[in-house]
């Protein structure tokens, strides 16, 4: 008897710019989101803790290929730390390591932040997706090893402190570069200031080049997706034969994604005819012309019509594509 293989999804293509809920797991969120359009293919840009709410990028089909630019992209989060403990996991999930009856004043906390800021050291926590010897750090974390997690460089452009809420809690901002760890800062402020502290609420504001109007909620998805639901009388088999078009089924639940070619912001932009992208999307050189574009670049990509054909090199004047999007 031959087997029946695997129904695939949507060939849909573009960003789902989703506010994650707290309690949410960014594996779960993309799990969902691919649900709910029905995707053949979904990743995220970034991993969202669990306990934290926000901007969590997700892909859906050929926009994967351009998550890594977004993983590269700054992130501007909010974040209250709260003085007195230390946590096993630098947030409210582990249980109290270290305690202190001393709290802050604002002036020591303002004279604190300048050494953070710029290019610092920073330890990863405990509780991390960072690998040690092929394993997650969370995974030997809770085995209860105490790990030896070395320093990295990260970039953090700047910190502002937003309010005082009361002397046991601060809230900041931050806007930082890639591998940097909010959980780390709060943990580290704290000790500085010989308080100790940790993250109690942390919500990821901003993922370059996305902004906050591009969030879409899970309750706006949901509404969105409940128009798809096949409508119609059914067939004597039990299926619904919908009179809509999947396009037109699927279309309020499509008309919230954001281009997959917004990812790429940050890369020179070139436009082109649509026989030069035929041959770009068959894995051709062409050459470009046009007063502004570049005669060299590492990485550019290319237009027609304003739709996403190819990432690649240009060398002498001609394009050379290295990653082609089909649609």
């Amino acid at each position: 008897m031959a087997r029946r293989g695997k129904k695939k999804g949507r060939p849909i293509s573009g960003w789902v710019v989703f506010d994650k809920p707290v309690g949410m797991g960014s594996t779960e969120a993309v799990s969902k989101i691919k649900w709910l359009f029905k995707a053949d293919k979904a990743g995220h840009a970034g991993t969202l803790d669990p306990l934290a709410s926000g901007m969590l990028p997700i892909a859906l089909g050929e926009a994967t290929k351009t998550v890594p630019y977004v993983m590269d992209g700054a992130k501007v989060y909010r974040f209250t730390v709260t003085w007195g403990e230390e946590r096993l996991t630098d947030d409210l999930e582990g249980p109290a390591t270290k305690t202190s009856d001393q709290r802050p004043a604002e002036e020591e906390i303002r004279a604190l932040m300048p050494k953070y800021t710029g290019l610092i050291m920073q330890a990863p926590p405990q509780f991390s997706a960072i690998k040690i010897a092929g394993e997650r750090a969370y995974d030997l974390a809770r085995e209860g090893e105490v790990l030896d997690i070395p320093e990295r460089e990260v970039e953090i452009g700047r910190l502002e402190l937003v309010e005082r809420p009361d002397e046991n809690r601060t809230v900041f901002e931050v806007e930082c570069g890639k591998g940097t760890y909010v959980r780390s800062l709060a943990r580290d402020m704290g000790r500085d200031l010989g308080c100790y502290g940790h993250i109690s609420e942390l919500r990821r504001i901003e993922v370059d080049p996305f902004t906050p109007e591009d969030l879409v909620t899970l309750p706006e998805l949901e509404a969105a997706a409940a128009e798809a639901a096949p409508r119609g009388e059914a067939d004597e088999d039990g299926r619904i034969n919908d009179p809509r078009s999947e396009k037109e089924r699927f279309a309020p639940l499509d008309a919230l994604l954001v281009e997959t070619g917004a990812a790429l912001d940050c890369l020179p932009q070139i436009a082109v005819s649509d026989d030069a992208a035929t041959k770009i999307r068959l894995g051709n050189p062409v050459i470009i012309r046009g007063r502004d574009a570049p005669a060299e670049a590492d990485e550019a990509c290319v237009t027609a019509r304003g739709r996403l054909v190819a990432i690649g090199a240009v060398e002498a004047g001609m394009f050379k594509p290295k990653r082609v999007f089909v649609r």
